[in-house]
């Protein structure tokens, strides 16, 4: 009978996993870099969606640095939207006895 409840658990768990990582990957996250010189637009599916650049980065002697920006803008998306997954993946599996070090999706 505790495994039938165990395997209920598991399933509603799997569920909600699905709905959670559907509803991630909609959400859109901005990232920027340069003080706002550069944003970069994302979805949960880590997706380029946009990209913003200052009209004073587009010159060829700034070629370098709009580069280094870019990556910069997009890294900083990037962890926004892992950030999400992290907190919504804590607030769901709160509940739960897991063992040390045990961690989900498995």
């Amino acid at each position: 009978m505790n495994l039938q409840k165990m395997m209920k658990q598991a399933q509603d768990m799997q569920q909600k996993m699905q709905e959670m990582q559907a509803r991630l990957e909609a959400e859109e996250m901005d990232g920027s870099a340069g003080g706002g010189m550069v944003r970069i637009r994302i979805n949960g599916k880590n997706m380029m969606l946009k990209v913003e650049i200052d009209d004073s980065l587009m010159k060829v002697e700034e070629k370098e640095v709009l580069e280094d920006l870019l990556v910069a803008a997009y890294n900083d998306a990037r962890a926004k939207v892992d950030a999400a997954f992290s907190d919504n993946m804590s607030s769901m599996t709160s509940g739960l006895n897991l063992p040390p070090g045990f961690k989900l999706p498995f």
